[in-house]
């Protein structure tokens, strides 16, 4: 093991509401597999990547259920009640199983659709980077600022805006203090650049692929399968 070495770390303890289904969104069938599968299966096939942590929730029933890939380590620990305390006790974890500091790719759950390209362009961009960052895609459509009972108020200059989107590339012990020091603060953390943001850090953007979606809504799962199917027939 190195400073060089990169693991995963995937928060995999929410619930998923909006989906309105009979279990969380990340154990829902994607064609023939359950969608946290497919998004294990994506990280530990990259050759760079030397083992995963998982953080499931506590009463989680679903979890020894799921087939889990060979050929690289996937550890299991239990998350907290918010993404950050997820991601914190997976790195608290992975402190335990090396003594470096190597790079982490914390990546959603519910984003079974990751490509290896978009993997290889994140480490290629920020494996010499001083801070690390994350994959995401610009903003093209016109953004509107509306207000509580939905009447705009302002047309948001899209110049410069990103959606952000997973994976996220820091050194482990980097961004471990800085989500511990966000969580003393009791700063709103929606994902893990925010916390290095939070302690004075600028992390890099990386342009990433548009089909590399979260499942959030229903209808999200046919188009991940959509997907999946194109990915297939690329390769």
């Amino acid at each position: 093991m190195s400073d060089n070495a990169v693991w995963a770390v995937v928060p995999a303890a929410g619930i998923g509401s909006r989906m309105q289904a009979d279990r969380p969104k990340q154990y829902l069938d994607l064609d023939g597999q359950t969608v946290l599968e497919h998004t294990l299966e994506r990280l530990a096939s990259h050759p760079e990547i030397v083992g995963i942590v998982i953080a499931t929730a506590e009463h989680d029933r679903w979890w020894q259920h799921i087939n889990l890939p060979t050929g690289c380590p996937v550890h299991q620990v239990i998350g907290g009640d918010q993404r950050a305390d997820s991601v914190l006790k997976a790195l608290q974890h992975l402190a335990t199983l090396t003594s470096d500091e190597p790079w982490v790719l914390v990546h959603d759950a519910a984003r079974p659709c990751l490509r290896h390209q978009d993997i290889d362009l994140m480490l290629a961009a920020l494996s010499a980077h001083a801070v690390g960052g994350i994959l995401g895609i610009p903003v093209n459509d016109t953004v509107k600022r509306v207000s509580a009972d939905q009447l705009i108020e302002q047309t948001v200059c899209r110049q410069g805006l990103w959606r952000a989107s997973t994976p996220q590339m820091f050194r482990l012990h980097t961004l471990s203090q800085a989500l511990q020091d966000a969580k003393q603060q009791q700063l709103a953390v929606t994902d893990e650049a925010s916390a290095i943001e939070f302690a004075g850090m600028h992390p890099m953007m990386v342009e990433g692929h548009a089909d590399n979606i979260k499942i959030t809504l229903p209808k999200d799962l046919a188009l991940a399968s959509l997907f999946l199917k194109q990915q297939r027939e690329e390769n």
